[in-house]
């Protein structure tokens, strides 16, 4: 089960194999930047790949024209929806 970050002191703390934190030492020397800096910067990029992933709809070809082609070509609404537009309270 996943905590909630309640602290809001702007720091996080993790533990890591020595050989890991071997790895991102060596990551961040080559990149001449600090490990922090360097841990921060990827971490960031991976959390906008995945809310960028999980918040974006793909379609296929096919799909993207079938959307375009029901935006430019609605069908007729049925009856459901004429009746829920109907029992909309009116506009101000």
């Amino acid at each position: 089960m996943s905590r909630a970050a309640i602290n809001d002191n702007g720091r996080m703390s993790f533990r890591v194999r020595p050989e890991q934190k071997a790895i991102l030492m060596r990551a961040a020397a080559i990149k001449k930047t600090g490990l922090t800096d360097f841990v921060l910067q990827n971490a960031l990029q991976a959390a906008e790949r995945v809310i960028e992933a999980a918040e974006r709809v793909q379609l296929s070809e096919r799909d993207s024209l079938r959307v375009l082609d029901l935006l430019e070509n609605p069908p007729a609404p049925n009856a459901k929806l004429r009746a829920a537009a109907a029992a909309l309270p009116p506009l101000r």
